[in-house]
């Protein structure tokens, strides 16, 4: 029986004991290891029997963090090549999650995270012999605005793109492309990326949602009928450990972009799900008005404020929450084929959506919407998110005791 971490609910304890794992390496390195995705990767890999787990992320862990012995939680950031250096130094293998994320931070810190970061881990693990680099990757890399519907990864476009969408994907594609073009003989490499994450702990997708419906500023954009495919954290965590596995000598997968979700466990067995209804569920079961039932917005008219919007923040120096890009993702086909990843990997989901949605409302209910407050703001982010942009901005150094709701992804 594997040690698990007290945080899991039932439905992570089940997917931890219910089948045998493969090993994973003994010293393992997580960049971003106190972020959703880390925190959770973390724990997953000591459930699996790593012996030494160092997170390395610019904030603390939370306040229920693992103790447990074999973890080290380091602060630090990977923008500084001695603090990289100093971490990787003995690992087996690092999984670089860490990244700026989101339409918040300052340009500059996206390049200064995402590429610049990606160049130190890539130099220090070259140093110092580290064999197996696997990066959490975005789809958006890949994103030109057009409907992606059931693509695979060799039917997306090619990075780098002429044109990206956003300063975070333009960034995380270049880091990406230095990363999967490193010589394969000295340090193996692979990119892994999921599509729109959820699960118990998240602390961007749905709070935002949630928020925005519980204020009634939500709307179902458009007919409300786009396609699009979730990743349990835990599934998306099972992948890269996953893709870990598959990092040897001449293999297929060396340099290579991989997309992992919940798969054929979306509804009617299919590789998606309908975004608004869906999502509608969450806000339903929080005990707000179903948006559903609702005005739907016509997509001209929320392209068309958000081009106001857009103009009128880079005016004014501010990103408003509704904007082009969030209007374009809200109403895209965005789901894909996962085959190559069930074939070279060997990957399949090890919780459903359909159980892993049910769980994460159940959760939400008890552990966010106690803390929900009504906030008409049409401008930014809370002051906890922005407290942490300053501290990866080097404008700030520690977080203040209270823990953010909506925190971004952790560096």
């Amino acid at each position: 029986m594997p040690e698990l971490a007290p945080s899991n609910t039932p439905l992570q304890s089940k997917a931890a004991t219910q089948q045998k794992y493969p090993p994973v390496p003994k010293v393992c390195v997580v960049t971003g290891g106190t972020g959703f995705v880390g925190l959770r990767l973390v724990e997953m890999l000591v459930e699996r029997g790593a012996e030494k787990v160092i997170s390395l992320d610019i904030v603390p862990p939370p306040e229920n963090a693992w103790k447990h012995p074999k973890i080290e939680w380091r602060i630090g950031s990977i923008t500084d090549l001695e603090t990289v250096r100093d971490v990787c130094k003995g690992a087996d293998c690092v999984w670089h999650n860490a990244a700026a994320v989101g339409p918040f931070h300052p340009k500059p810190l996206y390049y200064k995270v995402n590429y610049e970061g990606t160049l130190n881990i890539m130099k220090a693990c070259e140093e110092f012999g580290v064999k197996k680099i696997v990066m959490s990757s975005s789809p958006s890399t890949r994103f030109t605005g057009e409907d992606v519907d059931g693509l695979t990864e060799e039917q997306m476009p090619q990075i780098p793109l002429k044109k990206y969408l956003q300063t975070y994907a333009e960034t995380k594609a270049m880091g990406e492309v230095e990363m999967l073009k490193m010589d394969q003989s000295k340090c193996m490499t692979i990119a892994v990326a999921p599509h729109q994450v959820y699960g118990p702990r998240d602390n961007l997708f749905l709070p935002n949602l949630l928020e925005a419906a519980g204020n009634g500023k939500l709307r179902v954009f458009g007919e409300g009928k786009n396609r699009i495919c979730f990743t349990h954290v835990d599934n998306y965590c099972h992948g890269l450990i996953l893709a870990e596995r598959a990092l040897q000598p001449e293999s297929k997968v060396l340099g290579k972009f991989y997309i992992v979700t919940d798969g054929t466990t979306h509804p009617k067995g299919e590789q998606y799900l309908i975004f608004w209804e869906i999502l509608d569920e969450a806000i339903v079961a929080m005990g707000f008005t179903s948006i559903w039932k609702k005005v739907h917005l016509p997509t001209w008219l929320l392209f068309g404020l958000a081009y106001i919007c857009d103009f009128l923040g880079s005016l004014l120096g501010k990103t408003f929450k509704l904007s082009y890009f969030n209007v374009l993702v809200l109403t895209m086909h965005r789901w894909f084929d996962i085959s190559a990843a069930e074939k070279d990997l060997d990957f399949k989901p090890i919780i459903g959506f359909r159980e892993g949605w049910d769980e994460t409302k159940e959760v939400f209910q008890k552990t966010w919407l106690p803390t929900f407050r009504k906030d008409m703001s049409l401008l930014g982010i809370s002051d906890k998110t922005q407290e942490k942009i300053d501290i990866q901005d080097g404008k700030k150094d520690t977080m203040s005791s209270d823990k953010p709701k909506d925190q971004v992804e952790s560096v």
